[in-house]
């Protein structure tokens, strides 16, 4: 017979005790009860339990050093914190104690069953849901470890770090390692929705609501609803926004644009940006407020510079993934090119090794990956990116006004894709002479029509 999941719920107020052992049993979980810190700290040595529901003050402490006990002794255990309608300061200090979620009083019963459910679903999903980051350095094994703590906790999290690192990777993981894997993971690029759209993009609309809304949408929040929502460069959203967005964050509920009342939503907020965040709320262009309900807890992705250990791994890794979409055999590296890409910036991080090694397979002809293949920029080598930005020695000297208008990547995108479509012309879009003529190989030819979207 299998033992039935089991809580135990402190609170001094014996209706509350009462409540909760009611609705929790109804959800078949056994239910132990303490009505102050003494006896629930005997009730954690003596038992195991699936969840523990806390509230703040206690007769002889403070629910805070319950939830800090927990995480510290017992963290398979998922702690939720009790806490007054409203008090959001309060609820984000549970958190950042290692809470595993809040609950407000007076107790909203169908809030309180699927912060069970959760809580429930997490150790199952953990353990079928292991997770994967590459590279064995200690800011690896110390992103990974938190990103374990993370995973366990309903709080909202701020993912900080330059572009190219894998923000959006790092919050996937801490969705599938969580108890809301099974429901939706759904990504946002802040900066690409246009103002206009926002609120009908986040919140849905109604049919008839505006002109063009020929039928009812969902949201992004209504997408999301069960699991996570991961809002990347949530620096760039307008002001007006950021205020209806902690409104949501604060009610859990939207309100659909037309609609004449709110509806609930269950979604966990992840969020990142490569800019500084509290540099923009000194500023005044972003709202302290949403910064303090967003930031309960930052996690910071390191640069791939700070791990340059890894990057043999990593490169291996992404290799083989290349090789698997083109069906192929994979390419490896020889010590020369490894030595390269270790000596290298990479201002572009994680991102930018994916680039160099997808060019490097689609332009060499061998196996084995050269450093010459690699075609790395000459003004990196051994550099770091402050010496990129501040004109050390090594840096190219300055291009064209056009190339500094517009950016060096795009105007030698611009000169590749002139000659490329001359030579086409020229061959009267003979690829194979085309590419003959421009001394590069079909193959080379062929990934850059795509890369630079030549049709």
């Amino acid at each position: 017979m299998v033992n039935p999941r089991s809580a135990l719920v402190v609170d001094d107020e014996r209706d509350i005790r009462e409540l909760l052992v009611l609705t929790l049993g109804r959800m078949n979980l056994r239910v132990d009860t303490a009505a102050d810190l003494r006896t629930a700290k005997a009730q954690l040595a003596e038992n195991s339990y699936d969840l523990c529901l806390t509230d703040m003050r206690l007769p002889d402490g403070n629910g805070l050093d319950l939830i800090s006990l927990i995480s510290s002794t017992y963290p398979q255990t998922p702690v939720a914190m009790i806490t007054a309608h409203g008090n959001v300061e309060a609820a984000v200090t549970a958190l950042k104690a290692g809470a595993f979620d809040f609950v407000s009083k007076p107790v909203d019963l169908a809030v309180l069953r699927r912060l069970v459910q959760h809580a429930l679903q997490l150790q199952e999903t953990r353990a079928s849901n292991p997770g994967r980051l590459i590279g064995e350095s200690s800011v690896m094994a110390q992103l990974r470890s938190t990103i374990d703590k993370l995973s366990r906790s309903q709080a909202p999290v701020y993912i900080s770090g330059e572009s190219g690192v894998g923000k959006e990777r790092v919050a996937r993981l801490i969705h599938e390692q969580g108890s809301r894997a099974s429901s939706p993971f759904v990504p946002v690029n802040c900066g690409a929705i246009p103002a206009e759209l926002m609120e009908s993009e986040f919140f849905g609309h109604r049919k008839g609501s505006f002109t063009g809304a020929h039928a009812d949408k969902e949201g992004l929040f209504q997408a999301a609803n069960g699991g996570t929502l991961f809002l990347d460069e949530v620096a760039e959203l307008p002001l007006h926004m950021q205020v209806k967005l902690l409104r949501v964050i604060q009610e859990k509920s939207v309100r659909p644009v037309g609609a004449s009342a709110e509806s609930p939503v269950d979604v966990r907020i992840l969020s990142a940006t490569h800019k500084d965040l509290s540099h923009l709320v000194t500023e005044g262009k972003f709202r302290h407020d949403l910064f303090y309900r967003i930031n309960v807890i930052e996690l910071k992705v390191p640069p791939l510079r700070e791990r340059r250990d890894d990057i043999p791994d990593l490169a291996a890794a992404i290799l083989a993934r290349l090789a698997n979409d083109n069906s192929e055999p994979a390419r490896t590296l020889s010590s020369g090119a490894v030595g390269a890409l270790q000596t290298y910036a990479f201002p572009g991080n994680v991102r930018e090794l994916e680039n160099i090694l997808e060019r490097a397979v689609a332009l060499a002809e061998g196996d084995r990956l050269t450093a010459e293949d690699l075609h790395l920029p000459v003004s990196t080598p051994a550099a770091s990116v402050g010496d990129i930005h501040t004109g050390s020695a090594g840096v190219q000297p300055n291009p064209p006004a056009s190339a500094q208008a517009s950016g060096l990547p795009d105007y030698i995108e611009q000169l590749e894709r002139d000659a490329i479509v001359k030579a086409l012309e020229e061959c009267r879009y003979n690829k194979t002479k085309a590419a003959a003529q421009l001394g590069i190989t079909f193959r080379a030819l062929r990934y850059k029509l795509k890369k630079l979207e030549i049709d």
